[in-house]
């Protein structure tokens, strides 16, 4: 029995499909990165802050995740998957060379091959059917119809690649009669001088599944030349070579057609198939440049660099809108013009604009000295952009109307500005007469809708591997990249009601028919802050010091409107701004300005992801004002996490992480060290302002603390019931009677 079971184990161990899953992990470890990202993903264990599964496991087409979108991913990881073995077939073939000598040798191979893929298809399926069953909540009838669609998809990519390689096998075989007869001729002669030993090369295999999936043992192919091998395999290479090359030319054609909805496919099916193409140039490379693969890339990456360097490519992304064409007035960005920005007259005279917006206000408000309210808002992507719309929804509701019209100033980061801006545009849109009721459930849809889909789409069609492609936006013209369809998808799900540059608001601001919005960033040179807003605010640059015992220091922020004056600054795309605010690291691009030298900005959250700062240096400088002219001053505070969160410490969990914690400790914890430092802050503006001074704060705070919503920009059905209910925890519904009793 022991001797019947080793055969067995021996059997299994030196078969076709086991001894190529070791080739694998012994020779070509390289291939198997793209195998362990895909897994990652799929488990959420790689880029889940940046919502890379929901790409996968709720794939999204035409705004819907139906049987139509999986179908795509299906059809992707399938082409993914024959690249996989198109890859590995021609690495490989020198090493299992009897297949030469059957018929369909690549139908034969992937079958063998097919370990790892079938690994992953069951790994796929019970994480997609978990996720449609706990995060999208979808029925048992509707997964099933969408596991139908990917398996559709799936057993479409996968049939028109055999039948191309079929043909590819019968062609090869028709035309290669020649050279067997010179290959088995060339044998003979040689068993009279000498016989043939088996190649070093060869691995060792006892049996492989045919065809058929019936067991075969592999031919001996000692007495074939290696003219015969090279032949025959040179021909199924070409063959795998115009295969990829087709499904590159397809990416092209997706990428430059993807402003038309039709062409804007599931991103887990464009990155799928980048992958594949990805597999392929690299074993090309490692095929044909053998040991010169390192020299190769480095010469290529220096090329680029040079080209970067002489304007030849140009991949930063802009701010639509601004003027970036005559270089010659460009403002130097330097600390002598940044400190003749804040010279006395210049900060006097923005701060007397500002007064007589204050005094527009005041001359709207029923009461001689009203409530003034100032609306913080939090980033974190998706979620806090829902969340600060409900809550500004329930504000208006609670309020009986009256939030927007006390309201004079709000201020933020990322997400948070995305929700407020709409709020903001759904309460002008109200004002002009328009049958808007601001409560309505649809506003809360178009806000969470998906953004992430569409920029991972345009990464892969488009930044790496698409043609270039330019727009016009206040008469300039501009790359089309992820930026722009990041803002083209905002303009999309909230029905076009955004598409306006900042300066449409400028005479709204200053009647006071709408609250002032200032949209931050934070500058990657320095890391000063730059705050847009449609009047000049010079009188920001500086916190407010007591000169004759404090020594002015150099201006930490820089005024947009002034400083690009010659750059039509108030021609910038409003969702310019918004995105420039909103720049998540990676999913958005930095966005560079026509300054000398060049800078370019990122997220507001690096700076100020709460928006205090900023608002705390504006009451600062209209406390007199405002002690004089109103009852009180409520700082709303809408936060897309729990002031102190106690429930989320960094804690190393494991060797290397004990390793890296100093490197990461700065990341996990920045939001709360801002929070440390900003508390300071708030108490002491309170105790200087006086007793009339207020902050209420609204926190989101999922209902299961290992459940929260995700910070990306994508929202689960699941997600989006949890931010709609996290309005009714304890601590919030406190904080909207304490609103209504300040306006009493």
């Amino acid at each position: 029995m022991f001797q019947t079971l080793k055969k067995y184990i021996v059997g299994i161990f030196y078969s076709l499909p086991v001894q190529l899953l070791l080739l694998h992990f012994k020779r070509y470890q390289l291939l198997l990165v793209f195998w362990y990202i895909l897994f990652a993903t799929v488990s959420g264990n790689f880029m889940q802050s940046f919502g890379a599964n929901s790409l996968y496991l709720a794939p999204e087409y035409l705004g819907k995740v139906n049987a139509l979108s999986t179908a795509f991913v299906g059809f992707g990881i399938g082409v993914f998957m024959m690249s996989w073995n198109i890859s590995t077939f021609i690495v490989n073939t020198k090493h299992i060379r009897f297949l030469a000598t059957t018929a369909q040798p690549f139908l034969k191979y992937c079958i063998n091959n097919a370990i790892l893929p079938l690994l992953f298809l069951f790994f796929y399926f019970y994480n997609a059917v978990n996720y449609a069953t706990d995060q999208e909540l979808i029925s048992t009838t509707d997964i099933i119809i969408l596991v139908s669609g990917f398996l559709g998809g799936f057993v479409l990519s996968i049939f028109i690649a055999f039948a191309y390689f079929f043909s590819a096998d019968k062609t090869i075989y028709r035309r290669m009669g020649n050279v067997i007869l010179r290959a088995n001729k060339k044998y003979e002669r040689s068993l009279k001088r000498q016989p043939i030993l088996k190649q070093k090369g060869d691995v060792r295999v006892d049996w492989f599944l045919s065809a058929s999936f019936g067991l075969r043992k592999p031919r001996n192919v000692n007495h074939y030349s290696q003219e015969f091998f090279d032949a025959i395999f040179k021909r199924h290479h070409i063959a795998a070579v115009l295969a990829i090359l087709f499904a590159f030319i397809c990416l092209l054609v997706i990428g430059f057609f993807s402003d038309n909805d039709i062409f804007q496919v599931p991103a887990a099916a464009s990155i799928t198939v980048f992958f594949a193409i990805l597999i392929t140039v690299e074993t090309a490379f490692s095929l044909f440049l053998g040991s010169w693969v390192l020299p190769a890339l480095l010469a290529l990456y220096l090329g680029i660099n040079w080209m970067y360097g002489q304007n030849i490519i140009d991949p930063r992304n802009k701010a639509y809108g601004l003027n970036y064409t005559n270089e010659n007035e460009r403002p130097s960005y330097n600390r002598d013009s940044i400190m003749q920005m804040v010279a006395p007259e210049n900060t006097e005279a923005d701060k007397q604009v500002f007064l007589n917006m204050l005094q527009n206000w005041k001359n709207k408000q029923a009461d001689d000295k009203p409530v003034l309210f100032i609306i913080n808002t939090s980033g974190g992507g998706t979620r806090s952009a829902t969340f600060t719309l409900n809550v500004l929804q329930k504000l208006d509701s609670l309020t009986q109307g009256q939030l927007m019209p006390k309201t004079f100033l709000i201020n933020g980061a990322s997400g948070g500005m995305l929700g407020a801006a709409y709020f903001r545009e759904l309460y002008l849109q109200k004002s002009k007469n328009k049958t808007i009721n601001l409560q309505n459930r649809s506003y809360d849809e178009n806000i969470s809708g998906d953004l992430l889909n569409p920029l991972f789409t345009s990464l892969i069609s488009r930044d790496i591997a698409g043609p270039v492609r330019t727009f016009q936006s206040g008469g300039h013209w501009y790359v089309r990249d992820r930026g722009y369809a990041f803002e083209e998808k905002m303009n999309d799900n909230t029905k076009g009601i955004l598409n306006k540059t900042i300066g449409d608001y400028r005479e709204a601001e200053y009647k006071a028919d709408i609250p002032l919005m200032f949209f931050s960033s934070t500058i990657t040179r320095d890391g000063r802050e730059m705050v847009i807003s449609t009047h000049p605010a010079r009188f920001l640059m500086q916190p407010i010091t007591d000169s004759d015992h404090i020594a002015q220091t150099d201006p930490d922020l820089i005024d947009f409107t002034s400083f690009f004056a010659r750059q039509d600054p108030l021609n910038l795309r409003l969702l310019s701004a918004l995105r420039m605010n909103a720049t998540f690291p990676y999913v958005l691009p930095n966005v560079w300005l026509p300054t000398n030298p060049v800078i370019d900005v990122m997220d507001a959250g690096l700076r100020d992801n709460f928006g205090q700062e900023t608002t705390l240096r504006f009451i600062d400088n209209f406390k007199d004002w405002l002690q004089q002219n109103t009852s009180k001053v409520v700082l709303i505070q809408i936060r897309d996490r729990q002031i102190g969160d106690w429930e989320k410490p960094y804690e190393p969990s494991s060797v290397l992480s004990s390793v890296t914690k100093p490197i990461l400790l700065l990341q996990n914890n920045w939001y709360k060290l801002q929070d440390y430092f900003q508390i300071d802050q708030l108490n002491f503006l309170a105790k200087n302002y006086g007793q009339q001074f207020y902050k209420v704060s609204f926190q989101y705070v999922p209902s299961n603390i290992n459940a929260s919503a995700a910070l990306n920009f994508h929202l689960t059905a699941s997600e989006k019931i949890d931010i709609e209910a996290a309005l009714s925890n304890p601590y919030n519904m406190k904080s909207f009677t304490e609103i209504s009793e300040l306006l009493k």
